[in-house]
């Protein structure tokens, strides 16, 4: 199950995340040495803000992660979400008017099913 954060795509994304993780504490720093300097009110906030950006990266990609190990395998499989196409029953009791209007919308379903066909081959 595991496994497929093994690959490696996912271990190089593991090493991405890590390292950008680590990157915004240090511009965090950087940012805190610079509002002690007299930065302002500007350099305070994003020397909050980058830790915040990091971990909400980090909770994304552990999030990415949960999704990897809780898909199907089997949900990428050409037909897994085939949908079976049922024709239309056409309602020739009651309104003979609503008959004729269902009968021209079935033949329309015929022709433009028809033309389908023909371009798919």
């Amino acid at each position: 199950m595991f496994s497929r954060l093994l690959t490696p795509k996912w271990v190089l994304g593991h090493l991405v995340v890590a390292a950008l993780f680590v990157a915004t504490f240090f511009l965090g720093y950087w940012q805190l040495t610079k509002a002690e300097a007299g930065g302002g009110a500007v350099n305070w906030s994003y020397a909050l803000q980058w830790p915040l950006y990091g971990f909400m990266g980090l909770w994304f990609y552990v999030r990415m992660c949960r999704e990897e190990v809780n898909r199907d395998p089997d949900a990428e499989e050409p037909g897994a979400d085939l949908v079976l196409y049922q024709r239309p029953r056409i309602d020739t009791t009651g309104d003979p008017e609503l008959a004729a209007y269902n009968a021209y919308l079935a033949e329309l379903n015929e022709k433009a099913l028809g033309q389908r066909g023909d371009r798919g081959r």
